[in-house]
């Protein structure tokens, strides 16, 4: 049955009751959740606010992306990857996997509902979540937006006097727009070196600032996985001895990455992960270019002037790009009202492995700054523990249906 809230000549709003959890976000962590729940026969109803799922991978990343891990790392619950798909999937392969993810389990996301607002309602202990044009009532919300919802743009002086473009990495597709240019990359993470990396194949000049410290690591060794071997590895010996011998292996492979400007941090790789969510960069070629001269390692910025940057060293260059390799954050503080579980960064307070549940039918996938392997670990908790709950509510006609109308009151 169908109502609407609000006076007359103001925006009608439809009231929908969800008979399962309301899950917002349909990239990977939303459609495993959502495929997770649906093998335990629990409905649910995903809202997303872009037309597509899975729209950072196919709105937001640049044309050479491929999975910095092994495929077997990054698969979603309950469907691996296609046995002919390359060990390191590019950008379309996972764009079709995910595709083909979604109608095996029937995955139909709502699209275009952009999420203004979730509140939990003590009196009635329901969630309600707003969009424009729908209210939506469920005892359970799934946060699913994920670490990477909205791009960082830093504040650095002078950014107003550039007289060319600047662009976030979530913009950039392809370095041949650049060729034979000077384009400023601002950011070492594995963004800012595979831009980097992909402007010198398009025979543009790349500038790379490198003011943070940050671990760079072959993304094999010995013809294995480096995260694979340090996996293993982890299972034997602990973590400081860990990463002290794949920085070993690392030195001997790559040299000495602080003659060429990237200095590593004081913690290992794997240690600095786990604890603060920063990953390494995995090489597929950067340090043979900035070995050769081809990328430049610049200081820190001091400034933006009208024809380029000046650097904390005294240097100033000219530049006809400025791309920022800045990274992204979370967005859950935007909308979600009165809730403890986040800190101010969009982030859960509770560390992982046990972040994925808060109070009162909250629950969170896709935060566990451990990529599509943290999504499925938590996709499958998440699903199980809504599903004991949902098959014990006493009023057996709540489970009649996906979703009907409320009167508003």
């Amino acid at each position: 049955m169908e109502s609407y809230n609000g006076q007359e000549g103001e925006q009608q709003v439809k009231c929908v009751w969800v008979h399962g959890p309301i899950i917002v976000g349909a990239g990977p962590s939303g459609l495993a959740v959502a495929a997770c729940l649906s093998q335990h026969g629990v409905p649910y109803v995903i809202l997303e606010r872009s037309d597509c799922i899975t729209s950072l991978w196919q709105h937001r990343t640049y044309d050479r992306l491929k999975l910095h891990l092994p495929k077997h790392f990054c698969e979603l619950p309950l469907m691996p990857f296609p046995d002919d798909f390359p060990k390191y999937p590019s950008k379309n392969q996972f764009i079709s996997y995910v595709d083909s993810y979604a109608s095996r389990f029937s995955i139909r996301p709502r699209f275009n509902q952009s999420v203004q607002s979730a509140e939990f309602d003590p009196t009635s202990e329901f969630w309600v979540v707003r969009t424009r044009d729908f209210q939506y009532i469920s005892p359970w919300l799934v946060v699913a937006t994920g670490e990477n919802a909205e791009p960082v743009i830093p504040s650095i002086a002078g950014m107003d006097k550039f007289h060319g473009p600047i662009l976030h990495t979530s913009v950039y597709k392809s370095g041949s727009q650049y060729k034979n240019q000077r384009v400023l990359v601002i950011g070492c993470g594995n963004s800012g070196m595979e831009v980097s990396l992909d402007l010198c194949r398009h025979n543009a000049f790349p500038h790379m600032v490198a003011r943070n410290t940050v671990h760079v690591l072959p993304r094999e060794m010995f013809g294995f996985s480096t995260f694979g071997i340090a996996m293993a590895l982890l299972k034997w010996l602990p973590i400081k001895l860990v990463d002290k011998l794949i920085l070993g292996v690392a030195r001997f492979m790559l040299g000495d990455t602080a003659r060429y400007g990237v200095r590593r941090p004081k913690t290992g790789p794997i240690e600095l992960k786990l604890v603060t969510g920063k990953t390494p960069v995995l090489d597929v070629g950067q340090v043979a270019q900035i070995r050769s001269g081809n990328i430049k390692v610049m200081e820190g910025v001091k400034e933006i002037t009208r024809h380029g940057a000046k650097f904390m060293d005294g240097q100033e260059k000219e530049f006809s790009t400025i791309i920022l390799a800045t990274g992204y954050k979370s967005n859950v503080p935007t909308w979600l009202k009165s809730c403890e579980f986040f800190t101010k960064e969009g982030m859960p307070k509770t560390p992982f492995p046990m972040g994925w549940k808060g109070e009162n039918g909250l629950y969170t996938v896709g935060f566990t700054r451990r990529g599509l392997l943290g999504t499925a670990s938590d996709a499958v908790k998440i699903a199980k523990d809504i599903a004991d709950q949902w098959m014990t509510f006493k009023d057996k006609s709540y489970r009649n249906s996906h979703i009907i109308l409320l009167k508003s009151t």
